[in-house]
């Protein structure tokens, strides 16, 4: 226990006095802040006038090839569904509209070719541009109230007799994937690149002490179990810390500037993870980034140069790759109760993203996540004891990288 904690110690100091660690820990905290504090900033900056906002883009309508069209009365329509644009009723030519969408005098146009049917111009067309789908349902609500005016009804009476309101309520008996979306997207990207990062960086510490042959001198004084267990918990520990103190500043300057963001859904969910979640997402951070800080660690000690660890390390890279995918995939699509999914929730190599997007997205038995987490926590101790007899035969093992099955026999036999 000795041997661990001076190792312990030794490592945790490596990393704060590292320039690099401490610069990029300082660079992500200074970046949350300046997208926290980015509309503050573009108020004062702007003086905070409506003079000083953006105008809205203009959309052109018109039906100059159709008789029988209420022009008014589509401008008044068009205007009340787009109102974040200027509506503007024109009756030039479909050609000269389309010279002013193209020159940027309107951002797009509506031109009527009959009361059903409409050319929709637009300059580029965005893949979230839904500016179509709700002029469908304008013409054909316009359509409707003009045949209920030509049989005798008025304008407004039509017009209510058409937008009768139709309320609803949402009862979410389980989980709203609308509300926890945006934070298990982030937190399993933040997983998969601190996983990444340590990995190498634990790989590449190992494969330099023994390019330098420190290795040799510290194995005879040391255990390789305090060792290998020493290196990958300081580096687990230094990435909490650097986790805790990029997401904690950002958490600080979420509410610092929470009167810009309350009418931001998308920021606001991430901000509002519940506790409990909070603190799965600890249990399978650590344990998933012990398990591969493990298998980077024992890769890096029969790596011979610092030069062979990315070649070495690249099928565990793939592997971390995978599971990444998957839960990811799986969050898109909405699919976080898939076989698929379930079936990773238990591999050890992807359950730690895999269960914590199942618990993020959707409701798991609480015997599913215990069972995950007792498969997860003897892989850690197998893993490590494996590794730290990997460790140790690798000191031996310079020239050629040596094949995986030359290094599991020299484990077997020592």
């Amino acid at each position: 226990m000795k041997q661990f904690i001076t190792i312990l110690g030794f490592e945790l100091k490596s990393y704060f006095k590292n320039k690099i660690f401490i610069g990029v820990t300082i660079l992500l905290v200074i970046v949350s802040a300046g997208v926290m504090f980015f509309p503050a900033l573009s108020e004062m900056l702007g003086g905070g006038t409506e003079e000083n906002a953006a105008e809205a883009p203009v959309m052109l309508v018109g039906a100059p090839a159709v008789s029988g069209i209420d022009q008014e009365m589509l401008g008044q329509y068009f205007s009340a569904a787009f109102s974040g644009y200027q509506v503007r009723v024109t009756d030039e030519p479909a050609e000269a509209v389309r010279d002013q969408v193209t020159s940027g005098g309107a951002e797009c146009a509506f031109i009527l070719n009959s009361p059903t049917d409409y050319t929709y111009y637009v300059n580029n067309l965005s893949m979230y541009d839904t500016n179509t789908a709700t002029a469908d349902e304008l013409l054909k609500q316009l359509y409707l109230t003009g045949a209920l005016m030509e049989n005798g009804m008025d304008q407004n009476a039509a017009g209510a007799l058409l937008s009768v309101p139709v309320t609803h309520q949402v009862t979410a008996l389980g989980t709203d994937q609308n509300n926890t979306f945006f934070y298990t997207y982030i937190m399993t990207i933040a997983l998969y690149m601190v996983i990444l990062f340590y990995g190498q960086m634990v790989a590449t510490s190992v494969a330099t002490e023994k390019g330098s042959r420190a290795m040799e001198l510290l194995i005879t004084s040391a255990k390789p179990a305090s060792m290998m267990f020493g290196k990958v918990i300081a580096a687990c520990l230094a990435g909490l810390f650097q986790m805790t103190a990029v997401f904690g500043s950002a958490i600080l300057f979420y509410f610092v500037n929470g009167e810009y963001w309350k009418d931001n859904a998308m920021v606001a969910s991430i901000f509002d993870m519940p506790v409990d979640l909070l603190i799965y997402m600890l249990v399978f951070f650590v344990l998933g980034f012990l398990i591969y800080a493990f298998l980077y660690g024992a890769i890096g000690s029969t790596a011979s140069k610092v030069e062979d660890i990315n070649t070495s390390t690249m099928p565990l890279t793939l592997l971390s790759l995978l599971a990444f995918m998957v839960a990811v995939f799986c969050v898109s699509g909405g699919t976080t109760d898939s076989l698929l999914l379930r079936v990773c929730s238990y591999i050890p190599f992807t359950s730690p993203m895999a269960m914590f997007t199942r618990i993020a997205m959707s409701s798991v038995p609480v015997y599913e996540i215990v069972i995950s987490i007792a498969i997860l926590v003897c892989s850690v101790f197998g893993i490590g004891l494996l590794s730290a007899k990997i460790y140790r035969v690798g000191v031996l093992l310079y020239g050629t990288p040596p094949k995986p099955g030359a290094v599991f026999r020299a484990v077997k036999n020592a």
